[in-house]
């Protein structure tokens, strides 16, 4: 595949200053979750139960902030927002170390709330900065860079958990996650293109784009999620229990891997597909890998169908919002899709730890595939009630043609 279009798009204005900037203000971000846990699984008299509960909470707090945060960038500007989430962030990670469990739960979701924006805010620009035919190979790319930073954090917050301890851990993530935010104060990048901002400005009705139809997208990042949490815990639980231990690191590279060369062909391809079709596909792929069991090398490989659809099936729905909704909007949008993925991931992990302590890993697998194809199955009919569906412009012809399209082959 030629990579010529790659080159035109980071030959644009900004984009690839936005999306290095992007892959190393997430790094810290994919850290804060397991280094918190690891943190408070290693206090005297606390375990992972209580690691559970603050993690929990957090998350509860990045899932009502997100799109808060997103209507605040909409309505104020960017830097406002950002340089409030980088102080709540900095002042949380310096001292959270020192907090009492009671107070570190607190915290936790105040700082869970006031998360920096860091995956949303990329997204809106990236749509702002990008010509509308080179979105989808522009959120291609950034899909791919969230699977580096994800590939990244974690195993540096394991590294420096169990090496240097929480203090000196959590004093580099408040460091990492207020540069990360000085450097998006700095960059200022634009969250509407230069014609939106020429148009009329005016204030855009929630109703008017949070229609059954954008739930309904919603319901498919959901699913997305709840396919790719099950399946890493079906796979590592798997690979346990066959005594293939030591292969896990390798195998959810490998898995991980699938992933970036499926985003980088499909952000080349000539034309895209509806999230109805990917996410579709990805769940009745995940659900054969459930009869496979030994080997730890041909479970890695049964994972390749479903594994390169990964990047598409997410970046396809973040393109999906920018097309669906007004520029004056994408803000709280994109916050709302970070909430969907929350709550996707949220929601599946105690479900296939149910799954793999009773009936066993492949009942996960199963099931999150299955899950998946059922979420998009509600979806279809909800899916022509989108924003804009009865006055369809040019910009959202292709758009209209993969939703027609996927909504017929999935009913059928």
């Amino acid at each position: 595949m030629a990579i010529e279009p790659y080159r035109r798009l980071l030959r644009l204005p900004g984009v690839r200053t936005l999306l290095l900037v992007g892959l190393l203000a997430r790094i810290p971000s994919t850290a804060t979750g397991l280094a918190l846990t690891l943190h408070v699984a290693g206090m005297p008299g606390l375990g992972f139960i209580q690691a559970g509960v603050v993690t929990a909470v957090s998350t509860i707090g990045m899932a009502v902030g997100s799109p808060l945060t997103g209507r605040f960038v909409d309505r104020y500007g960017l830097r406002p927002i950002l340089a409030v989430t980088t102080v709540a962030q900095a002042l949380f990670w310096s001292t959270a170390w020192a907090l009492p469990f009671p107070v570190l739960v607190v915290a936790a979701g105040v700082a869970g709330l006031l998360a920096l924006p860091v995956f949303s805010v990329i997204r809106q620009c990236l749509a702002a900065m990008v010509p509308l035919d080179q979105r989808r190979m522009g959120f291609s790319l950034d899909s791919m860079l969230v699977e580096l930073a994800y590939m990244t954090g974690p195993a540096l917050a394991v590294a420096g958990m169990t090496t240097i301890g929480s203090a000196p851990t959590m004093a580099v993530l408040a460091a990492g996650m207020t540069g990360a935010g000085v450097a998006l104060i700095v960059l200022n990048p634009p969250t509407r293109s230069a014609a939106e901002l020429e148009a009329p400005q005016r204030r855009v009705p929630r109703r008017t784009w949070l229609t059954p139809g954008f739930v309904a997208l919603l319901g498919t990042v959901m699913a997305a999620t709840f396919i790719l949490t099950a399946t890493e815990l079906a796979m590592v639980a798997t690979m346990d229990k066959s005594g293939d231990k030591a292969w896990i690191g390798l195998a959810v590279g490998i898995w991980c891997l699938y992933s970036l060369a499926g985003g980088f062909v499909y952000g080349g391809l000539s034309r895209g597909f509806s999230p109805l079709t990917l996410i579709a596909l990805m769940g009745a792929l995940t659900m054969p890998v459930a009869l496979v069991g030994g080997d730890w090398r041909w479970l890695v490989l049964a994972l390749l169908p479903a594994g390169v659809l990964c990047a598409p099936a997410l970046s396809s729905t973040v393109d999906t919002v920018s097309r669906w909704v007004p520029a004056a909007a994408r803000g709280e949008a994109m916050g709302f899709h970070g909430t969907a993925l929350l709550i996707g991931g949220a929601a599946s992990a105690p479900l296939a730890g149910a799954l793999i302590d009773g009936p066993g890993p492949s009942w996960a697998f199963l099931t999150a595939g299955a899950t998946g194809v059922v979420m998009v199955l509600v979806a279809v009919p909800l899916w022509r009630k989108r924003p804009g569906a009865d006055t369809p412009d040019q910009a959202g012809d292709e758009q209209d043609e993969q939703d027609k399209e996927a909504a017929g082959t999935t009913a059928s």
